[in-house]
């Protein structure tokens, strides 16, 4: 058996809603253990780690701890700008590492590690220093009966798991399948853009489960608990419900683990929303995430990407004006130019939609779809026509088509067009049509531009 000890050395002084901070370092550090072994259990401030089974994957012991340290080291580093964040012992048992740990004597022999170091005797320091013992292995040396009798079997089946004599059993950490974590704030905060200096700090430890989940989130909600204390009225709006809580929902066209992203998001929702009472406590749990299929390193100049995505940049510009202020085109199956398409308001639901085949195929199928304006009309304008030719500020000479269009004949009603691509002395090119429903005097429309 190899076991491995490790804590996080005590934060340096900081600001409560830091963002360097995580909600729960040792629960993050015991996420990221589970990468590399399932044995992970906490005891106190510290994690005890078997890996004996791991060592031949990843390469010896020494390319097992350096993986693990670097692994460990990204998490907590944030924390401690100086260094030293991060302490280690190892052990044939579990009580061993943690002795070596918690003394700080990684090489220690077991016999000479001191008895504050082993849980089980802490509370009777007292009672065996006055008899001479100080160490384990004077512990050890004193007679079983006795030692059973005086202490009780725990001490004694403690001494035994240190030696290796009896196995050792924990509660073993396993990672949720899905997120979700709380947070006390230090103080009640009465804005709600404040509340995101503590989501930060969820986010932070959403980021870690994330990275070992190997997934992405689509959607996660944060919480927030109202002081009913301090609430003079029921206050129910978008946000805010009668049950004393208020919640946000927060959507990504890509599933993401940029967490930065995410808080700018947050931040210009959280600016809109409006306090009925001070907050107490915030949770972020997700609500749909999705495994992330990687991406492959590439030195081409076109692949290398910078700056923020497109969706990216439409999620902050939404989310900032409102879903309203920011459309998309829908493709519609349908072969009038004036149905082929709709537009809605562009949010994350709709970006990530797949769209399916349209059961009707539209007039961009055809051979001659390139000839297609680039900005249609929303209404077409009629022209005049003089000696049986259209004018658009001045006479049109027609120089593709006729392309003949039929439809609407089951809508109740018709459209009969033969479309045209003229040239304006004036205008540039055109896409006009001419009304065939009339046969005496045909009417002409300008239907759409060619930028």
């Amino acid at each position: 058996m190899h076991w491995i000890a490790l804590r996080p050395a005590p934060e340096p002084q900081r600001t409560p809603d830091d963002a360097a901070a995580l909600v729960d370092v040792h629960t993050a550090l015991a996420w990221s253990a589970l990468q590399f072994t399932p044995m992970v259990a906490r005891v106190q401030d510290a994690l005890v780690l078997e890996v004996s089974a791991s060592v031949r994957l990843f390469g010896g012991r020494e390319a097992l701890s350096n993986a693990m340290q670097t692994s460990f080291r990204a998490i907590t580093a944030p924390l401690y700008p100086q260094g030293g964040d991060l302490w280690l012992a190892r052990g044939e048992s579990a009580l061993l590492a943690l002795g070596r740990l918690w003394c700080g004597q990684s090489d220690a022999d077991i016999n000479s590690l001191p008895l504050h170091a082993l849980v089980a005797a802490r509370a009777h320091l007292p009672t065996l220093t006055r008899l001479g013992c100080n160490t384990w292995g004077q512990l050890r040396a004193l007679p079983r009966g006795g030692l059973a009798r005086r202490f009780g079997a725990e001490l004694l089946g403690a001494l035994d798991r240190a030696y290796g004599v009896a196995p050792e059993v924990y509660p073993w950490c396993t990672l949720p399948e899905v997120f979700d974590a709380p947070l006390e704030l230090s103080a009640s905060v009465e804005s709600a853009s404040a509340l995101l200096f503590g989501a930060r700090r969820l986010l932070a430890q959403l980021q870690v489960w994330l990275r070992v989940r190997q997934r992405g989130v689509l959607a996660l909600e944060l919480v927030w608990e109202l002081d009913a204390r301090r609430s003079n009225a029921l206050h129910i709006d978008a946000h805010h419900s009668g049950n004393g809580q208020g919640s946000m929902v927060l959507r990504t066209a890509q599933p993401t683990q940029d967490m930065q992203h995410l808080q700018r998001l947050l931040g210009e929702q959280l600016a809109r929303v409006q306090l009925p009472a001070p907050v107490l406590y915030l949770r972020c749990r997700t609500l749909q995430t999705q495994p992330l299929s990687g991406e492959s390193a590439s030195l081409l100049p076109e692949d290398v990407r910078t700056g923020d995505s497109l969706h990216q940049t439409l999620e902050r510009i939404t989310a900032r004006l409102g879903p309203a202020q920011v459309l998309c085109v829908c493709s519609q199956a349908d072969h009038l130019p004036e149905h082929m398409q709709r537009w809605q308001p562009w949010t994350a639901e709709v970006a990530g939609k797949k769209t399916k085949a349209p059961t009707v195929v539209p007039m961009t199928t055809h051979s001659s779809a390139a000839l297609y304006p680039t900005w249609l009309l929303e209404k077409p304008l009629q022209l005049s026509v003089r000696a049986q030719c259209p004018h658009y500020y001045g006479p049109l000479a027609l120089l593709v088509g006729p392309q003949r269009l039929e439809t609407g004949w089951l809508q109740g009603t018709p459209a009969l067009r033969d479309y045209f691509i003229a040239r304006s002395a004036h205008a540039g090119l055109l896409w006009i049509y001419r009304e065939r429903l009339s046969r005496a005097s045909p009417q002409w429309y300008l239907h759409g531009l060619f930028a």
